[in-house]
């Protein structure tokens, strides 16, 4: 450790000794402008046989028994350096070089578990339900549920799962180890939003070493420290899993991506299915996500997929009647096209011969027959030659107009039968 980080910890141990009760709120808002602390604290935590370490862990309690919100997380901010070093010290059965360490970490539970009167706290959990909105979902988006007798009666009722009293814990056993280091994690992830990239990268490196640590992927991760495996439980996987989700969303993507990996890694070794549950989660919902590697030091969150309010399931059960009626939609909207095109004239008439007489279609649907004297003639009328002679003009006008409008029905009837299918009976019809 160099004279000068030395030298910042000495000063910041000497300084809040002799701070007045009245100046605390303003030294712990001046803490986060001291650069040069938290980096020797770091040194001084790592290095096991230092001789500034147990005034360090004096002073690191004394600011969290002090009751300031900001001095607290200060302290927190140090917790996964601190369970690495415990664990690594237990792993060497070495406890002479982790004594104040302990006796940090059981200061800390100890405080934490009891309420301002001293009392034990218990902590509850609201399980959240499919058919109240939340943050991860929409009950619109689900469909149709089945009205039971059972979902009838669990309507409006919240599942709440409770957990303590806790035991104050005097001292580190094999039994009650993982159970204190278990909750103390819980405390970090509840502040986490407060905590530095520095912390959320120790948590990631304490995540990678604990899982791999005597197992062959330590190899492959290339890391150097002691090979003994350690003992986890799956809460304790659970609570690190619940941080790297917030730090791979927060700037460590590298890192906590790996951290991920080894804990799924020694999840799937261990056979834990509540670990396996959450991290599988969180690796299904972070995958083609965009993370955000570059922003450290902006507004924290955890990326989630909010679901459309709009719902994407169709609750119209596909019956006879919904068939017929789309069919009819479909019919509607092709006589609304042939419509207009008629009346701009730009209509094609398909050519029907009954009778087997060649001719030419005219613009206005009549066709065009060859006669004798090698003229044409427009079949308007059945008896063209009579027409055609007729001295009345009224009674040519007449039957024009009635063989029109016997051409129009006959062709609507047709375009109406061709949509539903019934072509062939339509030109028979004509």
């Amino acid at each position: 450790m160099l004279a000068m980080d030395q030298g910042v910890v000495e000063e910041w141990l000497s300084e809040y000794k002799t701070l007045p009760d009245s100046a605390v709120s303003t030294y712990a808002a001046s803490l986060k402008d001291k650069g040069a602390l938290v980096p020797a604290l770091y040194k001084v935590i790592r290095e096991n046989y230092s001789d500034l370490l147990e005034p360090v862990c004096h002073q690191l309690f004394e600011f969290y028994r002090s009751g300031e919100p900001q001095l607290q997380r200060f302290t927190l901010q140090f917790l996964p350096e601190l369970l690495w070093s415990l664990l690594s010290a237990s792993a060497a059965r070495d406890p002479h070089t982790s004594g104040c360490i302990e006796a940090l970490l059981l200061g800390i539970y100890n405080l934490e578990i009891v309420d301002k009167d001293g009392q034990s706290k218990v902590l509850s959990f609201t399980v959240p339900s499919l058919s109240k909105p939340s943050v991860y979902h929409e009950p619109s988006a689900i469909g149709s549920m089945a009205l039971t007798e059972g979902a009838l009666a669990n309507h409006g009722l919240s599942r709440v799962v409770y957990s303590g009293p806790h035991l104050q814990r005097e001292n580190f056993t094999a039994q009650n180890r993982f159970e204190v280091l278990t909750f103390l994690l819980l405390c970090y992830n509840a502040a986490l939003s407060y905590m530095t990239s520095t912390s959320l990268q120790s948590l990631c490196q304490l995540s990678s070493r604990v899982c791999i640590c005597g197992y062959p992927r330590q190899q492959m991760r290339r890391y150097k420290g002691i090979s003994t495996r350690l003992t986890v439980t799956s809460e304790f996987l659970v609570q690190l899993i619940t941080g790297i989700h917030y730090a791979l969303c927060n700037g460590e993507v590298e890192l906590g991506s790996k951290a991920l990996d080894d804990l799924l890694y020694r999840a799937q070794l261990e056979l834990f299915p509540e670990a396996l549950l959450v991290g599988n989660a969180i690796k299904s919902s972070l995958r083609g996500a965009a993370l955000k590697s570059n922003n450290k030091e902006g507004a924290r969150s955890i990326q989630v997929e909010i679901t459309p309010t709009s719902s994407r399931i169709s609750r119209n059960a596909v019956t006879s009647l919904s068939i017929r009626g789309h069919r009819w939609k479909r019919h509607e909207s092709q006589e609304v096209s042939v419509e207009s095109d008629a009346g701009h004239g730009g209509v094609v008439i398909p050519e029907i011969s009954v009778t087997g007489v060649s001719g030419e279609r005219m613009p206005n649907g009549d066709s065009v027959r060859p006669r004798h004297d090698g003229r044409v003639q427009p079949d308007g009328d059945i008896m063209g030659a009579v027409s055609e002679v007729s001295p009345d003009p009224r009674s040519h006008d007449s039957g024009t107009r009635g063989q029109e409008v016997r051409r129009q029905k006959s062709v609507r009837r047709m375009v109406e039968n061709e949509g539903s299918g019934s072509a062939s009976t339509g030109r028979s019809q004509y």
